[in-house]
């Protein structure tokens, strides 16, 4: 069998992380070289991670806000998964040129296509600045601890000198025993340059997803623009390729066993540090609950995208996000099971209260306080995935916000913009009656599901799915909100 090491490097990771022999998740200001090169790394740290001159960190950039992706040319070429491309491919597409089928490849640099606010972020520098940040904070409990590490951070942030394109983001890590911040530039011009179609690009689809191997052609392609002196800026059609810093060559030499392999890149967060108490309820509780949400919403959106090719391309997309994590937790469930996570957890817990009565005492105290907020915990996975996934929920959420904002003053022009701009996105892969059909059956298994002292009064009412659809595909109709309605 062929023996692979694996360490990670993250970025921007909310995570507790420790170095561990023989792999690991390390901030990358703080690699464990000497553990790295015994493994057979060749390079040194600073050619990883280096704010001074050019390093790999400069040729791994956050997509979007979340996704990895890669540098792979002079020219500003970038590579990122499929699945992170989707949303602009799914934009770019309709029945007529359907790019999500067909794919896409731009013949030349002209005709690659703009993606109004997509992002991309290079970080600059990592420092650390617990000192600054905890400054005042001795003997502080909660909420007035939160509130001291969030005035301390906007501090910072304000006193330091920054470009018009770059931002200053401090995160917490090792569970807010320390804190980093981040010097981040951001790059609004990208375009696409290219695409399999979604028969290589999500070969597999859902039933894959999250399970290895993969045997997807999981690749989307955009190209970074900037100003004539390479730096950041708006689309324009003046803008040029971006020359990085920094490019990873694309390698086609074979892999042999036991070669020295890390992954540099943004995660989103881990949770290897939890209690046994709080897998179970993962395992047995909250997953269970968020699966059955989106069974139901994918379930919904499915029959009517099959059957109609513009609701297929209009929710391609927001289909494939809710389709992610709902594949996710059930894999987290089976492999929880069949690793038997949760009882070698409680043997670890049971070895070390052996050595230490205090450790014993707060492993005690853990689980008490874990069966205690256990039913909100639970209340809150559903709640927060039936309005997650309940678009009539999610657009009287935006416009209350918006009308409270407006009533207490706080509406100014740049917010009433956003606001105009938010809806504009979101009616643009919107249906209406295809909402109230999804959020009538959400709103039936949450009021079944949830105990009775987390429902509103009078919120029996909404427990038959059929009266639901009725009531909502009626109001649907006349409504301003859904777009079925239009104010003279």
């Amino acid at each position: 069998m062929t023996k692979k090491i694996l360490l990670s490097v993250f970025l921007l990771p909310a995570v507790m992380t420790f170095a561990q022999q023989y792999g690991g998740m390390w901030i990358p200001t703080e690699l464990n070289e000497k553990e790295m090169k015994d493994l057979g790394m060749k390079i040194s740290a600073k050619d990883i991670f280096n704010p001074q001159k050019p390093s790999i960190k400069d040729a791994v950039v956050q997509f979007n806000g979340g996704c990895t992706a890669e540098i792979i040319s002079p020219k500003g070429l970038l590579l990122t998964n499929h699945h992170c491309g989707y949303g602009q491919i799914q934009a770019h597409s309709t029945v007529e040129n359907d790019l999500l089928s067909n794919g896409f490849w731009a013949k030349n640099m002209t005709g690659e296509l703009s993606n109004p606010g997509l992002t991309v972020d290079f970080i600059v520098d990592i420092k650390e600045v617990t000192p600054q940040i905890l400054q005042g904070t001795d003997n502080l409990q909660e909420p007035e601890l939160s509130k001291q590490i969030a005035k301390n951070i906007e501090i910072y942030k304000n006193a330091q000198k920054t470009e018009p394109y770059q931002s200053i983001s401090v995160k917490s890590m090792y569970y807010g025993n320390k804190f980093y911040a981040y010097t981040i530039e951001t790059f609004k011009d990208i375009r696409l340059v290219g695409a399999p179609p979604q028969s290589i690009g999500k070969f597999g689809s859902d039933t894959d997803n999250w399970v290895w191997p993969r045997h997807t052609g999981d690749f989307s392609m955009f190209r970074i623009y900037a100003d004539k002196n390479n730096k950041p800026a708006e689309y324009s059609k003046d803008n040029v390729p971006y020359v990085p810093k920094h490019y990873l060559p694309v390698s086609i030499k074979d892999k042999n066993e036991n070669d020295f392999t890390f992954v540099f890149g943004f995660p989103g967060r881990t949770t290897e540090y939890l209690p046994a108490i709080a897998v179970e309820k993962i395992m047995t509780e909250i997953d269970p609950a968020r699966i059955a949400v989106r069974d139901v919403a994918l379930k919904t959106l499915d029959e009517k995208m099959r059957t109609d090719a513009a609701t297929r391309i209009q929710y391609a997309s927001k289909y494939a996000s809710v389709a992610n994590y709902w594949k996710k937790w059930i894999g987290e469930v089976e492999g929880l099971k069949k690793s038997n996570a949760v009882q070698k957890k409680v043997m670890y817990e049971g070895t070390l209260a052996a050595k230490n009565p205090e450790i014993k005492s707060t492993i005690d105290q853990i689980n008490r306080l874990y069966a205690e907020q256990a039913p909100y915990a639970l209340n809150n996975a559903y709640y927060s995935e039936t309005v997650r996934n309940a678009e009539t929920l999610m657009l009287a959420n935006l416009y209350y916000g918006y009308i409270t904002a407006v009533e207490a003053g706080r509406a100014d022009e740049k917010s009433t913009a956003a606001f105009k701009n938010r809806l504009t996105s979101f009616y643009k892969d919107y249906n209406a009656e295809l909402d109230a059909k999804v959020t009538a059956k959400l709103l039936a298994l949450y009021a079944n599901k949830t105990a009775p002292q987390f429902l509103p009064a009078g919120f029996d009412q909404y427990k038959n799915e059929a009266e639901n659809i009725k009531t909502l595909e009626d109001i649907s109709k006349n409504s301003v909100i859904t777009g079925r309605s239009e104010v003279n």
